[in-house]
This record gives structure tokens, C-alpha cells and sequence, in this order.
């Protein structure tokens, strides 16, 4: 007569899937990360701030350095100045794409507090609804 011996069951778990789908997380992370930072370099002012919550949609990032040059963060050249009519216009139809867009302002930290509200008032004559303000976060001493 053939007796079969029970087996006991496996109680470990198996985690080389989980190594797997680890790695290819970093590797995907660490290959965009650079170009998520992309722009016109300008020294933001040091503020402790929440962090805007991130939605499907990119904020429009209108920027202002410290000589009064304004910039987009959309189209083609981001890295080019443009003028006060053209950014109006292209904020202005980006927002009748998607009207939830938010729109975000990143001034330079040593730039006249008024161009910072000249650029905000252009943007509020371009039908945007609301402004947020973006900064560099401050460094734990």
C-alpha cells in the first residue's frame, strides 16, 4: 500500500517580484526626474509653504527674473523672454483648452515686489482665476 506524505505549506513569501517592480520604479524615477525641473533659472525666495497638490494637468508656470523679463513655461522656447500681450494670449488659450489649469507665478527672490503684481495683474486680464506663488523651501539649519 502507497502512503502519501502531506506536504507542509510554504509560509514564505516569495519577494523577487517586489525587487523587480522596485527597480524598474527607480530606474523610471531617476530617468525623469531631470526633466521635471526644466525653465528659466531665477532665485526664489526662502518660504516654509505646503506643496501645491499635483493634478492631472501641469501648472502654467509664468516666470519673472530679475530684470523684468517675463517667461512661460509653454510652447516651444520656454527659455525665451516674451512680452506682456504674447503671454497674455497664450495663457489666455491654454485656459479655454482646459480651465482648470492652474497657473502659478515664480518671481526671482531679488526681483521689485511690483513686478511680481504687474505680472499677476496680466495674468488676472488674461481670465485666470486664481494665482499661486511658488518658493524654494527653507533649508533646516
Amino acid at each position: 500500500m502507497y502512503v502519501r506524505k502531506r506536504r507542509r505549506p510554504v509560509s514564505e513569501i516569495n519577494v523577487v517580484p517586489y525587487i523587480d517592480v522596485m527597480l524598474v520604479l527607480l530606474i523610471i524615477f531617476m530617468v525623469t526626474a531631470p526633466l521635471i525641473s526644466q525653465g528659466v533659472k531665477v532665485d526664489l525666495p526662502k518660504a516654509s509653504a505646503n506643496p501645491i497638490e499635483q493634478e492631472d494637468n501641469p501648472p502654467i508656470i509664468a516666470s519673472v527674473d530679475v530684470k523684468g523679463r517675463y517667461y512661460l513655461n509653454v510652447g516651444d522656447d520656454q527659455e525665451t523672454p516674451i512680452d506682456k500681450d504674447e503671454l497674455a494670449a497664450i495663457v489666455q488659450a491654454q485656459l479655454q483648452k482646459d480651465e482648470n489649469t492652474p497657473v502659478v507665478v515664480k518671481g526671482d527672490g531679488q526681483v521689485a515686489y511690483n513686478e511680481v503684481i504687474q505680472l499677476m495683474v496680466l495674468l488676472q486680464s488674461a481670465g485666470v482665476p486664481s494665482v499661486g506663488l511658488m518658493t524654494d523651501p527653507v533649508e533646516p539649519e
